[in-house]
């Protein structure tokens, strides 16, 4: 674990997470959304879904979809820079796409989305066997923890009704 990364202890029973994942690199997104589930279950809460997108740049309209149906989302994606700007702007789009979702629901989106330079940063950061990190495992960790957090500040910001009628329209949905 690098240092200076908290220990989340939470207590994600009862809150359902949707998963939502780019497609790739394979080998880092295997890793990327193993780490997640380890996540989730470590705190409790239920994968109540994983829904695949090409690309990163893909995840931000996904995570729109899928938020009010869920207590949380997890965005997994890996952008490795290259010889244009094209990292630039897929990077920007993904953290700006992600946030405004996030602060438009109130759904936390836990931001798994790696931005390297090269594919051995990615590979360390994936939750592989002999990386530094598993930022899979932070990213749902954290937006169970985000979760949680909202429910004790309480708040009558609920846009989509109350977190049991969101779980009853994403059973709905996923059924589709």
């Amino acid at each position: 674990m690098r240092s200076g990364s908290p220990t989340l202890q939470v207590d994600g029973r009862g809150l359902r997470v949707a998963v939502i994942a780019a497609s790739w690199h394979t080998t880092v997104m295997d890793g990327l959304i193993d780490g997640a589930r380890r996540g989730l279950a470590d705190t409790g809460a239920e994968q109540a879904a994983l829904v695949r997108v090409p690309g990163t740049f893909e995840l931000a309209v996904a995570a729109a979809r899928l938020a009010p149906h869920f207590d949380a989302v997890v965005a997994l994606g890996v952008v490795i820079r290259g010889g244009t700007p094209h990292f630039d702007y897929v990077c920007q789009a993904a953290t700006v796409g992600l946030t405004e979702v996030s602060v438009r629901t109130g759904v936390p989106v836990g931001f798994g989305v790696l931005t390297c330079d090269n594919e051995q940063q990615a590979l360390d950061r994936a939750g592989l066997a002999g990386s530094i990190e598993d930022k899979g495992h932070e990213a749902a960790t954290a937006a169970v923890a985000t979760a949680r957090v909202l429910d004790m500040v309480g708040g009558s910001y609920q846009p989509h009704g109350s977190s049991h009628q969101r779980a009853e329209r994403a059973a709905r949905a996923v059924d589709r």
